[in-house]
């Protein structure tokens, strides 16, 4: 029995509830002379970027187009299907699902909106320059909606990008230390007005210590936010024992809901608890974060729900909320993310060790002429998620000698989805609830194929 097939045993798969691509689907020909055919099931490591339907979601939204066809506007408050939700609820089941995913109260979160705009809101709310507390800290490598929302809230309040002070990568190095972080929110302390950072870095993977940054920073007084997007559902959070301030992610990734799904906020509940019509922070607001009791009354008072629900400005998505709920409840199946963080750690330690193994890897200090490639992922478990992203060399000028489009096509020819980031990087990611140790070893297999095939046209 092979290694792959060991630790296969010790852990589940869950691969069966959801629909896996195949072959056929994604349009790519089996070789020849191979067991496969187009009914052959692709090796999916791909749900950094966007997680795999779970089968129970095609029910879950054939649900909700049923009542709108038979009862319409009236589902809102009648739903026919007599186990269901009333849309004007729709979202409130995912609560309970959703607070642990996150380490938070139930009070303490929302499905709402999509990823920027929420950042973007809660933005508004938490961004309070003052005096010389005017600066926002975050990273230099941040996603890019990041930095937008970033340099446009410091405009908004007059004020230039001068006020943005980035974390940069040390030369030489691949991520960003935590005591980095830490010295520069001592050397900035008295200039900073919030801490924003990824949970996991989404280029790296790198997952950043959460507890002991947001407690660093609340030394000084400074607030403190994170962008989950890539570490929802991926690794486990404590938002409330770690007293963070408020977080955002998306739910297309890890939490599988679909693409463009419906977004999440924790706000913590020292924030809201005492939320009333003369007591509440200002923020973006609608009808849908005033008191439910109230809120059909078109009053012209906001009454804020005294949780992060307060924070919701219009009615979301039916559609969206019954595809993260449905997606919630294989989390709940499956154990909840701690248990699923156990076989993470294995599936990406055993990547390592095979990488590691390959004759074209090269140690994160090697010199950048030489051919192979690098992992740019901390190699310590504990700070990573689920992904492991690759850099390949050399960096030819010529476009068709990239040596990382090479290795990526060969893979994708051979039904195995990943993505890349340009001008070297890949990012492999096997997700816990689908994929296999199996699959890991093939992919690493492959993944040497293509570089020596590769190796051959230069």
């Amino acid at each position: 029995m092979s290694e792959a097939e060991k630790l296969d045993g010790l852990f589940p798969t869950y691969k069966s509830m959801f629909a896996m691509p195949t072959f056929g689907s994604l349009g790519v020909k089996a070789p020849q002379k191979s067991s496969f055919d187009s009914e052959s099931k692709s090796i999916y490591f791909c749900g950094n970027s966007l997680g795999l339907l779970p089968l129970k979601t095609k029910d879950a939204v054939a649900d909700e187009l049923n009542a709108w066809a038979m009862r319409g506007v009236e589902s809102h408050f009648n739903h026919p299907g007599s186990d269901k939700t009333a849309w004007k609820d729709i979202d409130l089941p995912i609560l309970e699902l959703l607070a642990p995913i996150v380490g938070a109260n139930v009070r303490e979160v929302a499905a709402m909106n999509s990823l920027t705009a929420n950042l973007n809101a809660l933005l508004v709310a938490f961004y309070k320059p003052v005096g010389k507390k005017l600066k926002i800290l975050f990273e230099k490598q941040a996603f890019p909606s990041d930095y937008y929302a970033f340099l446009n809230m410091v405009k908004l309040h007059g004020y230039d990008e001068s006020n943005l002070v980035q974390l940069q990568v040390p030369e030489g190095e691949t991520y960003l230390r935590t005591d980095l972080i830490l010295s520069a929110i001592d050397q900035y302390k008295d200039e900073l007005a919030l801490v924003c950072l990824p949970g996991i870095q989404y280029y790296t993977g790198q997952y950043f210590d959460i507890k002991e940054i947001t407690a660093h920073a609340h030394k000084y007084g400074i607030v403190v936010g994170w962008d989950l997007a890539h570490a929802v559902g991926n690794v486990p959070v404590e938002l409330h024992a770690w007293d963070v301030d408020f977080a955002v992610w998306c739910s297309y990734k890890y939490l599988n809901s679909g693409p463009g799904a419906i977004g999440g906020i924790f706000v913590h509940e020292k924030y809201t608890k005492d939320n009333d019509t003369t007591h509440f922070a200002p923020r973006l607001a609608g009808w849908w974060g005033t008191d439910s009791e109230e809120r059909f009354q078109m009053l012209e008072k906001f009454n804020p729900i005294q949780s992060a629900l307060s924070y919701r400005q219009s009615n979301p998505s039916v559609l969206d909320c019954v595809a993260l709920q449905a997606s919630l409840e294989v989390f709940r199946e499956a154990g909840g993310v701690l248990t699923l963080r156990k076989k993470s750690l294995a599936l990406t330690n055993y990547m390592q060790k095979l990488l590691t193994l390959s004759p074209f890897y090269l140690p994160q200090d090697s010199d950048s002429t030489t051919y192979g490639f690098k992992i740019l992922t901390p190699l310590d478990e504990n700070s990573r998620g689920a992904q492991l992203s690759l850099l390949f060399q050399p960096a030819f000028e010529e476009e068709e000698k990239n040596v990382m489009m090479g290795v990526f096509n060969y893979l994708h020819d051979r039904a195995i989805i990943c993505d890349e980031r340009r001008p070297g990087v890949i990012r492999l990611a096997p997700a816990p609830l689908y994929n296999t140790f199996e699959e890991v070893a093939i992919v690493v297999q492959r993944l040497n194929e293509g570089l020596a095939e590769h190796r051959k046209t230069l």
